[in-house]
C-alpha cells in the first residue's frame, strides 16, 4: 500500500519522506528471500558478472546494506524488521576466512574493493547500532577483511574514494590504515577536479557522467561529516573546496532533470538509476550549498517517482539489469545482478530525520519546469535547453567521449553522440553501434561504413547574444574495424584496424531548444572515391515502429524528431531498427544526406529538432555563407555568426 499523495507538501510529486520510506522498505523486504543460508550473500536473478557468484552475492550484500543503513541511521536506530539482525549474520559469516560463506577479499578481487567501502561507510553510519554490538571475533574478522585494502593499487578514478573510506573506518575502529594511502588518494581527486565543479572520471580523459555526482561528489562531504577527519587528513580549506564544487555543480545538475523526472540517459552504469539523486541529498545531509531544500526533494523525488512510476522495482519488488524494464543488454562486463542496488545512493535521504527542512519545506519547482532555459556546462563541452511547455531536457555535446583528444576508438554511444536528452537514448546494440547514426555526422565509405570521430578537439561551448548556445568541435575522423576480442561495452569506445578519413568540424548553434547544425569537411582530406556525407537526428523509441513523417521525421506517441536540410543535403529518409534499447522494442532516427557530392566549401547545415509533436514545425532559419563560417537568420530576424 502506497502512502496517500500530499500535494500541499509535495506540489509536483505527490511524494512525502513517507514514500521513500516505503519505497525502501519494499525493496529491502523484496531481497530477502534471496539471502543465502548464512546470509552473507544476496544472490539475486540475473545474468552474472564476470567475476562470478561470489563477487555477486557480496555485492548483492554491500549495496542493499547501503540502503539498509541509511533507513536505520533515519530512524536512529529503530528497527522494527530486524534489518540489523540480518546483515549483522552476513557480516559475520562473510568476513570469516573458514566459514563456506566467506567473500573473497579486496587484495583478491577488485569487486571486493568497491564493496568493502559500501560496508565501512555504513559500519560507520549505523555505528551505536551495529558495529558497537557485534561480538569481538567478528570485529576482528572484519577489521581483518577490510585491511587488506591497505597498499593494494586502485584505478586512479572514483575509485580511490573506496580506499579512503575503508581506511578512515580502520583508523577509528583501531585498526591498521595508512596515512600514505589517503593522501595519495586525495590527490587523485584533486587531479580530476575540472570547472564549474564538475570532475572528470579519469584524469586523462573527458570521462563525465553521472559519476561526477554519484562517486565524486558523494563520498568527499560525507566522508569529512561522518569521520573524524577534519584538522588532520581533511583540512578546513580543502572540505570548502568541495563545498563550492558541489554548490556549482548543483546549479548545472537540477537543469538535467526533466518535468517528468528522469534524469539525462548518458554515461555508463545507467543500471543505478535513481543514484542519480545521490549529489542532490549530499546537499542536504552536509548542509551544503545554496538550492532551497524543498528544490532538493523536488528533484530528488521526480527521479525515484519517475522509475517507480514507470516499472522500477519490478512487480517482485526487485532493480534488474536494465533502465525502466529488465534489459540485460544495458549492463557493463563489470555488471552482475546486485549491481542495480547502486541505486541506493539515492536514497540517502533517508538518513535525515522527518524533521529535517529537506522532508517539511514545501516543493519548489524544478528550473524546467519554471520556464524555458539554455545553459553552457563548461567542462563537459554541453549545451543544455529545457522548454517548460513539454518538460524536455536536451544536451548538445561538443566536449565529451570519454576519451583523450588524439585518441582513435569507436564512439562510444553513451558518450560522443552529439545529443543526449532525458527522454531519448542511443541505441546500445545493433548495426548503428559501429557505424553512428543518431545525432552523428559521418562520411560513408563507398561501403557504407561510418567514420567515428573520438578524440576530437573540443573548439568551444558559449553564450552569444540573443539567448544563442555556441559551441564547436571537430578533428580527424576515421573508419574502425573493431578487433575480434574488443567487446561491446558502454564506456570507451573499442579499438581496432584504422583508416584515416577527412578532418570535419562541427559547430552547433541552439536557440530556445532548436540546433542549427554545421557541417565543415575539409575537401582536401578526403580520400579516393565517392563518399556521403550523413547527419542524423535524436533518436525516438516505442513499442510500436516510430511513424515516418515527410523528409526526415520519426515520430512515436510522445516525441517527435526531425531533420530539415538548410544547406547541402538532397538526401533524407528515416532509419528504423528493433531490439537497441531499453526504451521501446523499435528505435527510429530520422536522417539527411549529401548525393556524392560536397559543396565546393565543404559546408552544410541542417536544422535538428526534438519535440512533443502536435504543433506543426516551425519556420526554419536560413543561412549566409562567408569564408569564416556562417550567419543564422532567425525567422524573427535575429542573427548569430558561427565561426566554423
Amino acid at each position: 500500500m502506497n502512502p496517500p499523495e500530499d500535494r500541499a507538501l509535495s506540489p509536483h510529486t505527490g511524494w512525502t519522506r513517507a514514500h521513500w520510506a516505503a519505497t525502501a522498505d519494499r525493496l529491502l523486504a523484496a531481497v530477502d528471500r534471496h539471502r543465502s543460508p548464512l546470509g552473507a550473500r544476496v544472490d539475486l536473478p540475473g545474468p552474472p558478472s564476470r567475476f562470478g557468484p561470489a563477487s555477486d552475492g557480496l555485492e548483492g550484500f554491500a549495496r542493499t546494506l547501503l540502503l539498509a543503513g541509511f533507513r536505520i541511521a533515519g530512524e536512529r536506530g529503530a528497527d522494527p524488521t530486524g534489518l540489523l539482525e540480518r546483515y549483522a549474520d552476513g557480516l559475520a559469516a562473510g568476513t570469516d576466512p573458514a566459514s563456506p560463506e566467506a567473500w573473497p577479499r579486496p587484495d583478491e578481487l577488485g569487486q571486493a574493493k568497491v564493496e568493502a567501502a559500501s560496508i565501512a561507510l555504513i559500519l560507520q553510519l549505523t555505528r551505536p547500532w551495529l558495529w558497537d554490538r557485534l561480538d569481538d571475533r567478528v570485529r576482528q574478522n572484519t577489521v581483518d577483511w577490510l585491511a587488506t585494502v591497505i597498499g593494494q593499487p586502485y584505478p586512479p578514478i572514483n575509485w580511490v574514494w573506496f580506499r579512503i573510506v575503508v581506511e578512515s573506518f580502520l583508523r577509528e575502529a583501531g585498526g591498521p590504515w595508512s596515512a600514505t594511502d589517503i593522501e595519495e588518494d586525495l590527490a587523485v581527486h584533486a587531479s580530476l577536479r575540472r570547472p564549474g565543479g564538475w570532475l572528470s572520471d579519469g584524469a586523462d580523459q573527458r570521462a563525465f557522467d553521472h559519476y561526477t555526482g554519484w562517486a565524486l561528489h558523494l563520498y568527499p562531504l560525507l566522508w569529512s561529516q561522518a569521520f573524524d577527519v577534519t584538522g588532520t587528513l581533511c583540512p578546513p580549506g580543502l572540505r570548502r573546496t568541495w563545498a563550492d564544487d558541489l554548490t556549482h555543480y548543483l546549479h548545472d545538475a537540477v537543469h538535467l532533470v526533466g518535468a517528468d523526472g528522469s534524469p539525462l540517459l548518458q554515461g555508463r552504469s545507467l543500471i543505478y538509476r535513481f543514484a542519480a539523486a545521490a549529489p542532490l541529498w549530499t546537499a542536504a545531509y552536509t548542509g551544503t550549498g545554496d538550492l532551497p531544500p524543498g528544490l532538493l526533494r523536488r528533484a530528488a523525488s521526480g527521479i525515484v517517482r519517475h522509475f517507480a512510476d514507470h516499472g522500477a522495482p519490478d512487480a517482485e519488488g526487485l532493480l534488474t539489469l536494465g533502465w525502466h524494464h529488465p534489459w540485460p543488454a544495458m549492463k557493463q562486463a563489470y555488471s552482475g545482478p546486485g549491481s542495480p542496488y547502486w541505486a541506493a545512493k539515492g536514497m540517502l535521504g533517508l538518513a535525515l530525520p522527518a524533521d529535517h527542512p529537506v522532508w517539511t519545506e514545501p516543493e519548489a519547482p524544478l528550473p524546467v519546469e519554471r520556464g524555458d532555459f539554455g545553459r553552457v556546462v563548461e567542462a563537459p563541452g554541453w549545451l543544455v535547453s529545457g522548454r517548460q511547455r513539454d518538460g524536455l531536457v536536451t544536451v548538445v555535446n561538443h566536449g565529451t567521449d570519454h576519451a583523450s583528444p588524439g585518441t582513435t576508438a569507436t564512439d562510444a554511444p553513451l558518450y560522443a553522440r552529439l545529443g543526449y536528452s532525458t527522454a531519448t537514448l542511443p541505441p546500445l546494440t545493433g548495426p548503428t553501434v559501429d557505424a553512428p547514426l543518431d545525432n552523428a555526422v559521418v562520411l560513408l565509405d563507398a561501403e557504407g561504413r561510418a567514420t567515428h570521430r573520438t578524440g576530437f578537439t573540443a573548439h568551444f561551448a558559449r553564450q552569444a547574444p540573443g539567448g544563442v548556445l555556441l559551441a564547436a568541435s571537430g578533428g580527424h575522423t576515421y573508419w574502425v574495424d573493431p578487433a575480434p576480442d574488443a567487446g561491446p561495452d558502454h564506456g570507451s569506445g573499442r579499438t581496432g584496424r584504422i583508416a584515416p578519413g577527412p578532418g570535419i568540424t562541427v559547430a552547433s548553434a541552439v536557440r530556445d531548444g532548436i540546433e542549427v547544425r554545421l557541417v565543415r569537411v575539409a575537401t582536401a582530406g578526403l580520400p579516393a572515391g565517392p563518399h556521403d556525407l550523413r547527419l542524423g537526428g535524436w533518436p525516438v523509441a516505442a513499442a510500436d515502429r516510430p511513424a515516418a513523417g515527410p523528409g526526415a521525421t520519426a515520430c512515436t506517441a510522445a516525441l517527435r524528431s526531425a531533420v530539415r536540410p538548410l544547406r547541402g543535403f538532397p538526401g533524407a529518409g528515416v532509419h528504423a531498427e528493433r531490439d537497441s534499447g531499453p526504451l521501446g522494442t523499435w528505435t527510429a532516427v530520422p536522417w539527411v544526406a549529401t548525393d556524392g557530392t560536397l559543396p565546393p566549401d565543404g559546408l552544410l547545415a541542417a536544422l535538428v529538432t526534438l519535440d512533443r509533436g502536435g504543433e506543426p514545425l516551425g519556420a526554419a532559419p536560413e543561412l549566409t555563407v562567408h569564408p569564416e563560417g556562417a550567419t543564422i537568420h532567425w525567422p524573427d530576424g535575429h542573427r548569430t555568426q558561427v565561426p566554423i
